[in-house]
C-alpha cells in the first residue's frame, strides 16, 4: 500500500537495473522504492529543479526575452 500523500505509479525497469537499485538501498538502509525516490530528488537537485517538500508542482514559465 502507498504512502499517504505519495502518488503510485507502476514502473517498467530493466531487472538488472532494479537489482543495482536493491543492492544500493540494502547498502544505504533504505526500501527500494526509497532509494528511487532518493535518486530522483538527487538528479533534480543537479538539475535545480527540486521542490520545496509540500510544493504542487506548476506549470514552468516561460522566460520573456
Amino acid at each position: 500500500m502507498a504512502s499517504p500523500g505519495k502518488k503510485s505509479f507502476p514502473l517498467r525497469i530493466d531487472p538488472v537495473l532494479w537489482a543495482e537499485i536493491e543492492r544500493l538501498a540494502a547498502q544505504e538502509l533504505r526500501s527500494a522504492n526509497a532509494q528511487v525516490e532518493f535518486m530522483l530528488r538527487e538528479g533534480l537537485e543537479k538539475r535545480g529543479r527540486l521542490l520545496a517538500r509540500g510544493a504542487t508542482a506548476t506549470s514552468p514559465k516561460k522566460e520573456s526575452r
